[in-house]
């Protein structure tokens, strides 16, 4: 597959990309941890989360 004389744009334009979405995953999954561990400490010092209540308590 010829790309003709644009192929050097071509390659670094999807590596760039594909480096973007690499990165932008990494930090997704990062700060998911983090907010996991958030959430973890709050619920152990003692506060919930009012999504966690049954539909019966108000």
């Amino acid at each position: 597959m010829a790309l003709g004389p644009y192929t050097s744009f071509i390659t670094t334009s999807y590596a760039l990309v594909a480096i973007v979405v690499l990165l932008l995953i990494v930090w997704i999954a990062m700060d998911y941890r983090t907010q996991q561990a958030r959430l973890r400490d709050l619920e152990a010092s003692g506060i919930t989360r009012r999504s966690g209540r049954g539909a019966t308590e108000i």
